[in-house]
């Protein structure tokens, strides 16, 4: 029987400790893929720590394939998913996908994992919507069969939902001691106690699609939360990543730069962000990102609108190296 929970800190996870680490999530994903690669293989010259994919196939492109295009055109940076929908593939498949972009990358994969919540993207796609009680059910099963399958040995697995039979011929992924799990959003009865059971990190936000942690009691609330999770499971809250998912980060000089980025987007659409938009000068965001690592973040995922180069050059060179400084 697989102890899924970890029983170490992760080498990844470790590197940040004392530190504050910086990736960057761009949605939609810009169409050309050329200046794409070129934007993340700037991103990784300017010392951000990861790039993230989103799992939205209906925008632009699909997130696996995103990935492996990475893999190859970087060597350093880590390269991750915030985050894969669980429902959107076959555990089995999401294993292979998930263990071939690990070697092609040389260990590099953050595998972040959601169970979904965008019901006309599942209609879209026709996949059925699950509720919410056997989505959550259906990550026990996913990781389950993804640790499964990651040792290289026959596996089986007949669950409620999906099932495996491998005979022990599936090629495994190289990162050592194995790829971090991410795990998405804030529930507090079952999403973190989650975390604490499977994962490698923790991803939340303000929105309420990515967990809710909007005030500074809420967060301090999640995190106690957290760490009382991972002692019924035996392992020390710091073996968890605390990240944090700006959803999204628009950077502009004063306020009227600001205000024409914004511009471009549906008044709905920038409505619909609420309090997990963070639209500031460079000044104001070196004081948001420290005012939430004094809460206990660790790592801040930047979600950048498709287009908003200039963000992603203003959080490189102003934001990052005041906040990581300090």
């Amino acid at each position: 029987m697989i102890d899924l929970t970890p029983r170490d800190t992760h080498p990844w996870v470790a590197e940040g400790v004392g530190k504050i680490r910086f990736g960057v999530s761009i949605y939609p994903q810009p169409p050309d893929w050329r200046h794409f690669l070129d934007l993340v293989q700037q991103m990784e010259t300017a010392g951000f720590d990861g790039y993230f994919s989103y799992d939205h196939p209906g925008s632009n492109a699909d997130c696996w394939t995103a990935l492996s295009a990475l893999a190859v055109v970087t060597s350093t940076i880590r390269l991750g998913l915030a985050v894969d929908c669980i429902y959107y593939r076959p555990p089995y498949l999401l294993a292979r996908q998930a263990a071939d972009v690990d070697r092609l990358s040389n260990g590099r994969l953050v595998l972040g994992l959601g169970i979904g919540h965008v019901k006309s993207e599942f209609r879209e796609m026709g996949i059925r919507f699950p509720s919410t009680a056997e989505r959550l059910s259906g990550m026990d099963e996913t990781i389950a069969i993804l640790r499964g399958l990651f040792t290289g040995e026959p596996f089986a697995f007949d669950g409620a939902q999906w099932s495996v039979d491998s005979p022990g011929t599936f090629l495994p992924p190289v990162q050592q001691p194995r790829i971090p799990i991410l795990l998405a959003g804030g529930g507090e009865k079952v999403t973190l106690r989650q975390v604490a059971q499977y994962a490698d990190a923790s991803n939340m936000g303000a929105h309420g699609s990515i967990g809710m942690a909007v005030t500074d009691d809420d967060i301090r609330r999640k995190f106690r939360v957290l760490a009382d999770y991972c002692a019924e499971f035996g392992r020390p809250a710091n073996s968890v990543l605390r990240s944090q998912f700006t959803m999204p980060l628009v950077l502009g000089r004063n306020q009227t730069e600001i205000d024409q980025k914004l511009k471009q987007w549906p008044a709905e659409t920038v409505a619909s962000w609420g309090d997990a938009m963070v639209a500031t000068t460079p000044e104001h965001a070196i004081a948001f990102y420290r005012a939430q690592a004094q809460l206990g973040y660790q790592y801040f995922i930047a979600n950048v609108l498709g287009g908003d180069d200039d963000t992603i050059d203003l959080l490189a060179t102003r934001v990052m190296p005041a906040v990581m400084g300090a």
